[in-house]
């Protein structure tokens, strides 16, 4: 093991690394949305499809990487994944010819698989960081798992101050491709550095023998709340940029950076909070908050109540996702990575098949509705050419978020709207099918109702954002029950207890909790020793 302590905290470090440019690469996504929609012409649903396919991706590859982690070893699906990460860069920042030269529906595929690219080289990251976390600090998993994740809202927090500085003010390739410098910085740590073998690889134990974990029917239960987690932490903030800027005119981007920040900085003290009320009794905390947070922020309309609604929310979800990893991690030790990269994938499946998807359609639904019944010839003049669906529920046709866009936009639809179309005029290039369409629309249509139309759209617009979060909210609300469940549960097991392996897999109790002295200490040395 001494080899392994001489460098934990390097590997620890790189660790990180990979959270920090998942996090920048969705920030800076998210703040681009809106330029996809008025450039593109997307809806929001297709938006919350290209954002959810990137989540999608991200799950499925945690699940079927974890099956061979602990057997292939970390570092070469590290350096698989810094590869990728590279190649989503690419394959992203093509979508602006591709639209010029070919149209929307190919700059549709061109986004969703930068996306899917990303999310795989985020998942291969995740199929390692978190069994690797786990195993390098088995005695404190819980506390080092919430250290660790601090690094997502940390790109976040990166990413955000870049989408405020630079978002529509330079070409939307720019920022949304700089995430490629953590990702050389975690590449060049994970070339260099040795990698311990896991627990469950010492022990001997063979993958059946892990599958066999999933008999539990408590981990069965976790995953199902893990996946509450997924929809209400990753799909909202896919949209809260979004939506909180159509709220708040121009504090999108730093409402969001708020919240990271409160996430950034109270995951540093997970031990201390869970030496004092352990790990259940901080997610039953979690889920109120985020309950309560969602619907305030879905309903409050004064600027400043908007921040109070953000900082309940932002605290109400810190410690979610990493507490529930690592509390698979204290109770499935037996399970290697394949139990924290189900608890992973789960997350993530859900939050791009569900999350993305179903608030970018309760947006739509919401918005389309309000407007329909108030203003149905606006309505008509601006809803999609098209249906969407989404599972069960009836399917809807959204706003046009390109002809939108050019309404609202601030600096006057005839500008932007004739400044696009003239750059192809003076360059003598072909003009997109696309912008040819909408400016004949814009001519003949929208100028002649802008002055009557452009009110209700934004309102409209605004309260399909508001209802959505208030919907989600219920979302928390749920889990809150499934947590009382869990006390009840271990209450009658005589209290939560960790299991530990031993070198021949045996399994062994032990209340053992560090303090919250020491938590704070070797937090503070788990990412300082890493950047030597």
């Amino acid at each position: 093991m001494s080899d392994v302590v001489a460098n934990r905290g390097k590997l620890m470090w790189a660790s990180f690394l990979t959270l920090i440019a998942a996090g920048m690469g969705f920030a800076v996504r998210g703040g681009v949305l809106g330029e996809w929609s008025e450039k593109f012409g997307f809806t929001q649903f297709e938006l919350g499809t290209i954002t959810g396919g990137g989540l999608l991706g991200f799950g499925i590859v945690i699940m079927l990487a974890s099956l061979i982690t602990d057997h292939i070893g970390y570092k070469p699906i590290l350096l698989i994944a810094f590869v990728l990460h590279l190649l989503s860069a690419l394959i992203t920042v093509a979508a602006t010819p591709i639209f010029e030269a070919v149209g929307k529906a190919a700059t549709y595929q061109c986004l969703y698989w930068g996306m899917f690219i990303f999310a795989v080289a985020n998942g291969l990251c995740e199929a390692v960081i978190n069994p690797l976390v786990a195993n390098i600090y088995r005695e404190k998993k819980t506390h080092y798992l919430n250290i660790l994740h601090a690094g997502w809202p940390g790109g976040l927090i990166v990413g955000g101050l870049l989408g405020a500085a630079i978002v529509g003010k330079v070409r939307w390739e720019i920022p949304i491709a700089l995430y490629i410098i953590p990702s050389l910085w975690y590449g060049f740590i994970v070339l260099k550095e040795p990698f311990p073998e896991s627990d469950a690889k010492k022990a001997g134990l063979s993958i059946g023998e892990m599958f066999a974990q999933f008999a539990s029917p408590l981990l069965l239960f976790l995953l199902l709340i893990h996946a509450c987690v997924g929809y209400v932490e990753l799909g909202t903030d896919s949209w809260i940029t979004n939506i909180t800027e159509s709220i708040l005119t121009g504090q999108g981007f730093y409402l969001f950076v708020y919240a990271s920040s409160i996430m950034f900085i109270l995951r540093f003290f997970a031990g201390p909070i869970v030496e004092r009320i352990n790990p259940l009794g901080l997610l039953c905390i979690s889920t109120v908050l985020g309950t309560s947070g969602l619907y305030l922020l879905g309903s409050v309309k004064a600027a400043g109540l908007v921040w109070v609604a953000v900082t309940i929310y932002g605290v109400g979800k810190t410690f979610l996702w990493p507490t529930m990893l690592g509390i698979v991690g204290e109770r499935f030790p037996r399970g290697g990575a394949i139990t924290m990269g189900a608890m992973g994938g789960i997350g993530m499946l859900s939050a791009g098949l569900l999350g993305g998807p179903g608030i970018g359609y309760k947006q739509d639904l919401n918005a389309s509705n309000h407007l329909k019944s108030g203003h149905p010839d606006t309505y008509a003049r601006y809803s999609a050419a098209a249906e969407d669906g989404f599972l069960f529920f009836p399917k809807v046709k959204g706003l046009d978020g390109q002809k939108v866009g050019v309404l609202l936009d601030a600096g006057g639809p005839a500008a932007t709207l004739n400044g696009d179309y003239a750059i192809f005029k003076e360059q003598g290039a072909t003009i997109p099918p696309s912008i040819e369409e909408l400016k004949n629309w814009w001519d003949s249509t929208g100028a002649e109702f802008q002055a009557t139309d452009k009110e209700p759209v934004e309102e409209a617009k605004i309260y399909g954002g508001r209802k959505a979060l208030q919907w989600t909210a219920a979302v928390p609300a749920a889990m809150f029950l499934g947590y009382l469940i869990l006390v009840v549960y271990f209450r009658s097991q005589g209290g939560y207890k960790t299991v530990e392996i031993d070198s021949e897999g045996h399994e062994h109790l032990t209340d053992h909790k560090p303090s919250a002295e020491e938590t704070i200490e070797d937090g503070e040395e788990g990412l300082t020793s890493g950047q030597a």
